[in-house]
């Protein structure tokens, strides 16, 4: 039971932020009107993918600095499930940016910054499938890892602050703190920051697990 209190607390945020989530108050705001519930789950989703990405460096410099090959699943893993949700963000921006830009895909720095970074991540796990040898393919995957993650940061938070960009936060747009974020948003939107994350790292040690017990099977068979 004490390995599991932070799932059932994960759980119980993610229960509580999809009810008042789609059932809650919001304020009514230009533009964005009923969208703005959507800032419970875009932005999260983000947020759970970098959480993602930086655990899968935190494991692969592990990895370069004790060649353990459990660091290199944990690090493939964690990039498997950022992927995943690099996915639900985008999705969930896409239908956002729909509604209030008029378009799912308009040209904008952030949005082609994040296309770039989600291609970046599927050329990792394009080169990972791409090479056989065991420790060849985790020690360049590992290099490659620790390269690519600055550089998302780069496309996705410095350079649409140096440009125009649509987005709040970007381009010298107000953020939605100083703009929209009320205190009927605030509570629940914090408790989806925490919660989301939660839950992916949740994924990404079920997988992890997975992966282990798939090798040991291999072992045995050899």
């Amino acid at each position: 039971m004490r390995k599991k209190w932070w799932k059932i607390l994960a759980v119980t945020i993610i229960c509580a932020v999809i009810i008042n989530g789609l059932l809650g108050p919001v304020p009514r705001l230009f533009i964005l009107h009923e969208s703005i519930r959507n800032v419970y789950f875009h932005v999260p989703m983000w947020s759970a993918m970098i959480v993602m990405y930086l655990i899968s460096v935190i494991y692969s410099i592990k990895y370069l600095n004790t060649g353990k090959q459990e660091y290199d699943l944990m690090a493939i893993e964690a990039v498997n499930t950022g992927i995943t949700f690099c996915f639900f963000g985008l999705a969930t921006g896409m239908l956002w940016a729909n509604i209030t830009w008029g378009e799912p895909w308009p040209n904008d720095p952030k949005l082609n910054g994040s296309a770039i970074a989600t291609l970046m991540y599927l050329a990792y796990l394009v080169l990972r499938n791409a090479l056989e040898e065991e420790q060849k393919r985790a020690k360049i995957s590992a290099v490659y890892n620790i390269f690519a993650f600055p550089i998302i940061i780069v496309l996705l938070y410095i350079l649409p602050k140096m440009t125009d960009s649509l987005h709040p936060g970007s381009g010298g747009n107000a953020t939605f703190g100083q703009l929209q974020m009320s205190n009927e948003l605030r509570p629940t939107f914090y408790a989806a920051m925490i919660g989301w994350p939660m839950i992916a790292f949740w994924i990404c040690s079920l997988r992890y697990r997975v992966r282990l017990l798939e090798r040991k099977q291999q072992e045995i068979e050899s």
